[in-house]
């Protein structure tokens, strides 16, 4: 269950920064359900090993560079899932900021409920 609600909370997330970022663009509901699950599987696959890799830089910058690694998740995404697509990275860069806050956000709001 709680897979299907953090799915549902990316998929809501995701949606929101196609709606805001210009260079994000996606056409249709299921490759946006797919793109969605893919970065959440990328997220618990490849993630934690860049992270591993990186955390010295991570130190370095307080943790900040989390989003550069979020840019590149967001990118492997748009260049696997067809109708999913980036135009560059800063537009990768503001949906994964995006993604980010609405995802704290509604973790926030679920868990409260909980």
């Amino acid at each position: 269950m709680n897979f299907l609600v953090r799915w549902a909370i990316n998929t809501i997330a995701l949606g929101v920064a196609v709606l805001i970022v210009k260079g994000v663009m996606v056409n249709g509901v299921f490759s946006l359900i797919i793109a969605s699950l893919l970065i959440g599987f990328l997220n618990a696959t490849i993630k934690p090993i860049f992270l591993l890799l990186t955390l010295p830089l991570n130190i370095l910058t307080l943790g900040t560079f989390t989003l550069v690694i979020n840019t590149i998740m967001i990118i492997i995404a748009a260049e696997i899932v067809r109708g999913f697509d980036i135009t560059g990275f800063w537009s990768a860069f503001v949906a994964a900021l995006i993604m980010s806050i609405i995802s704290f956000l509604l973790d926030i709001f679920m868990n409260r409920d909980m």
